[in-house]
């Protein structure tokens, strides 16, 4: 069984029209793990909906306890990619559990998303890899604490 955790970030950002701002919206995870034909095996749980630049010292507790509060031993987080390796960096204290975390660097909402290959891509990882924290984002997986977001590249890599 795999917990899937939802946080926000631009995964779930609506963009309404020219003149409005993203927002978080509704996650589209449900319909996404349904797109990837995964029905089972896994519960999910909005923990909140927040653009990760906002996702707070107290937002990252909660997260951590909702990791180490699940009985599960496989868990998948979606986070915004600004602070993602932040909250990577908190979680790396809890041990027994495989972690990772992805998001998207444009909404899901969007016909050019990464979502969908980022989401297909965490499953695997979290599947597979052995207990421990990860990063998965476009096709690479990253320890915590060993990776950093690079906005000129528009990707992830080692730090």
């Amino acid at each position: 069984m795999i917990t899937v955790l939802t946080t926000g970030g631009t995964i779930d950002k609506v963009y309404f029209d020219a003149k409005s701002e993203f927002v978080i919206g509704d996650s589209l995870l449900p319909e996404l793990l349904t797109e990837a034909n995964i029905h089972g095996g896994y519960s999910l749980r909005e923990l909140m909906r927040k653009d990760s630049l906002e996702i707070n010292e107290d937002d990252r507790l909660a997260i951590v306890n909702a990791v180490q509060h699940t009985s599960a031993t496989r868990i998948l987080i979606t986070h915004g990619t600004d602070t993602m390796t932040h909250t990577a960096e908190a979680l790396k204290g809890i041990t027994g559990k495989t972690i990772v975390l992805f998001g998207a660097m444009q909404p899901a909402r969007m016909r050019r998303t990464d979502a969908v290959f980022n989401l297909g891509f965490a499953w695997s990882a979290v599947s597979l890899l052995p207990e421990g924290v990860y990063v998965a984002m476009n096709g690479e997986v990253f320890e915590a604490g060993a990776v950093r977001k690079n906005l000129d590249a528009k990707r992830f890599e080692k730090a």
